[in-house]
């Protein structure tokens, strides 16, 4: 039977939302015990009377309600799979309820696993980023039945202002990428229509205070167009992540047989600003991959960094198939190239090579592109 009574809460992953979110939870009166990989990043949270654990597992031992709040999928299968991993730690009943933007699958294998075990797992991703976190104002976004999470409603409304229940293991999951799939978009529309105003010679804040009061607004622009302006690229939500959670909803898109033209080119961007660099920079970062090379030099960019990598969704040329594999039966190399003689001089490219942010990597020497 899973716990009813709570009073012991334990949190592992106290990163840039993690860390207020446990503070949240805290200061609402309940027993936390805290984890993280980098010790220091939990200290705030131990000055403020959190208890530190030494392992995840340990943290888990007597916990009513186990949160993670980690990176990866990875990190997440790791966290609660490893033979030290949570579902072996946890005592039967615990619920334990991860907040990472993760796989679908995942969330669902953990949640199986789980009920094999007496424990209660479902996946909870939130959207909100740093800001609402900080206010304790996230939406919360459920892989359960409303009626199914209600012994854990009072913990979870500490820390979110709404929650959206999809009623099933990895659905939480399913609707935070849709979430990521629509933001996406709109931080490439956003960071367009600034460099078409820019070189448009355009009074780019008057511009923004236009778009926003129109059909032309976003979330994104109205949050994140200020902070470009202002040259603020400090993450609320790291563009590494932003690549990260674009990556599996193009994923979970190859799973259902459908295309996402606009997140596909999302996810180059970020790919691109993560290689030179910008990967710990904020999403709106994305903006100095159109901005003149000085000035993603002064934010700690590093064109030479980057290097064009084809992706294996990407349509491959007449004689490789997706996997780059080769039609005379041999592998590819990391270059991308084949080691038969099949002649690839059909395979021309006229892309523009001498502008280095809008060229996309093509193989000159060998008249082929992988663009």
């Amino acid at each position: 039977m899973a716990v009813t009574n709570i009073h012991r809460v334990a949190f592992i992953g106290t990163g840039i939302m993690g860390t207020p979110i446990a503070q949240h939870i805290m200061d609402h009166g309940y027993e936390l015990t805290v984890y993280n990989r980098t010790k220091q990043k939990a200290d705030e949270l131990v000055e403020h009377g959190a208890t530190w654990a030494d392992s995840a597992a340990a943290a888990a031992v007597d916990a009513d309600v186990i949160f993670t709040m980690v990176g990866y999928p990875s990190d997440v299968e790791k966290t609660y799979l490893a033979q030290d991993g949570l579902l072996r730690a946890a005592k039967k009943g615990t619920w334990l309820i991860d907040l990472t933007t993760s796989s679908p699958q995942l969330a669902r294998d953990i949640h199986a696993a789980a009920q094999e075990l007496g424990l209660y797992a479902f996946d909870c991703p939130v959207t909100g980023g740093q800001a609402g976190a900080q206010a304790g104002t996230l939406t919360g976004i459920a892989g359960i039945s409303e009626g199914e999470a209600a012994p854990v409603a009072e913990l979870l409304s500490c820390f979110t202002s709404r929650i959206f229940y999809f009623d099933g293991a990895g659905q939480g999951q399913v609707a935070k990428l849709c979430n990521q799939v629509s933001l996406a978009s709109c931080m490439v529309g956003m960071a367009d229509a600034l460099a078409l105003a820019q070189l448009g010679k355009l009074d780019c804040q008057k511009m923004v205070e236009m778009v926003d009061s129109g059909m032309g607004s976003s979330r994104a622009l109205h949050d994140f167009a200020p902070k470009i302006l202002d040259g603020d690229y400090r993450p609320g939500f790291l563009s590494e992540h932003m690549r990260k959670d674009i990556l599996l909803a193009l994923d979970e898109a190859e799973e259902l047989d459908i295309t996402l033209p606009g997140t596909e080119v999302a996810y180059t961007l970020y790919d691109m600003l993560c290689q030179i660099n910008g990967s710990r920079l904020g999403t709106q970062a994305i903006s100095l991959l159109y901005a003149e090379e000085a000035d993603g030099v002064a934010a700690g960019l590093d064109w030479s960094n980057y290097k064009h990598e084809i992706d294996p969704r990407e349509e491959a040329c007449e004689k490789h198939n997706s996997k780059n594999s080769c039609e005379c039966g041999d592998t590819t190399d990391d270059e991308n190239s084949c080691d038969c003689s099949t002649d690839t001089a059909d395979a021309s490219c006229d892309c523009d090579t001498d502008n280095a942010s809008a060229s996309r990597g093509c193989d000159t020497d060998n008249k082929s592109c992988d663009a």
